[in-house]
């Protein structure tokens, strides 16, 4: 840094630390969005998955045991 600079540094190192912080805050939030979506989905395709397995058993029958006498 020049001597006779000071200010115009001190304001570009400022306002370069500004635009940091935004850009990661708003790379923060979009990456937890995407981790939020993702798990809602995971929680949706896994409560489908139970009630078909849960449906399909009741139809086949396959939730009783069978007694075997002989």
């Amino acid at each position: 840094m020049a001597n006779g600079h000071f200010l115009r540094n001190a304001v570009l190192a400022v306002g370069a630390l500004v635009v940091i912080g935004l850009l990661a805050g708003w790379l923060v939030s979009a990456l937890l969005h995407v981790i939020f979506y993702i798990v809602v989905g995971a929680l949706v395709v896994g409560g489908v998955m139970y009630l078909y397995g849960k449906a399909k058993r009741s139809v086949r029958g396959g939730g009783r045991r069978s007694i075997k006498r002989g």
